[in-house]
């Protein structure tokens, strides 16, 4: 179990992969989607790509398959920036990485410390689909620990 203390600045942390089907787009579409659903243009016009919000969800399985369930964390204060830069498509195979920006024990609560984290999430080919920055909150191993 990784607390605060355990994460240094530059460090990278692997997401897991996820493979997109036609059919969880689908699937995502009708249950939250209001829109209809968007087209890959990169694919020709005619395969479905994933939402703006899909992705952000596919990226949550992979933070959490990937390192976050091994963690201390005690959840985010929000998102400070979200950018998607290509369309997620069926049949795309995703990777990603986490990288630590910044670490920051909490002034009004010691028993946490906050990681601001910058997201990335690509395609097979190398490119960013995904990007996101944010604060995230974890536990620290004992109250006044180094940092």
């Amino acid at each position: 179990m990784r607390h605060f203390e355990d994460f240094t600045v530059g460090e990278n942390l692997a997401l897991a992969p996820f493979h997109v089907t036609g059919e969880e787009i689908a699937g995502f579409t009708a249950e939250f989607g209001s829109l209809p659903v968007e087209f890959d243009a990169q694919a020709g016009g005619d395969q479905p790509a994933a939402s703006g919000w899909h992705g952000c969800a596919i990226f949550m399985a992979m933070i959490c398959r990937g390192w976050l369930s091994q963690t201390a964390f005690l959840g985010a204060p929000g998102v400070d920036k979200v950018r998607w830069q290509r369309p997620i498509g069926a049949g795309d195979r995703l990777s990603g990485v986490s990288e630590v920006m910044a670490l920051r024990p909490s002034r009004s609560r010691p028993e946490l410390g906050f990681i601001q984290v910058h997201h990335v999430v690509t395609n097979a080919a190398g490119d960013s689909v995904l990007s996101l920055d944010n604060p995230m909150m974890f536990a620290r191993r004992s109250v006044g620990s180094p940092s």
